[in-house]
């Protein structure tokens, strides 16, 4: 991931998942490891609310439920992890490719 992707993707995680007093992570892996073990936290004492923000962060129910199967390759927090982090880098894709046009034509708007 280049590096400023992986600053931006970790900006989108580090509120939401309260990891503001963690160092920044120097790479993708990391950034992995650091959010799976806050997921994990999550699901043993916050259940519902990491459901939640699961939904405000725009990741699929539809990507969600094979993860959280108990058949699963692999554990669900990583699973999740990794959901988040697909999701969250590729809003910071899409926000550091795409520079939307300024408005025009709002003259007397102004606050």
């Amino acid at each position: 991931m280049p590096e400023n992707i992986l600053e931006k993707t970790t900006a989108f995680v580090r509120a939401p998942f309260e990891l503001e007093s963690a160092p920044p992570p120097a790479s993708e892996e990391e950034l992995l490891a650091l959010l799976a073990e806050r997921i994990e936290e999550m699901l043993q004492q916050r259940p519902d609310y990491i459901m939640s923000l699961l939904y405000r962060l725009d990741v699929l129910e539809e990507k969600i439920r094979p993860v959280m199967h108990p058949n699963a390759p692999e554990p669900p927090h990583i699973g999740l992890a990794r959901l988040v982090l697909e999701r969250q880098k590729q809003r910071a894709e899409t926000k550091l490719n795409i520079k939307p046009a300024p408005l025009e034509g709002l003259e007397g708007w102004e606050w």
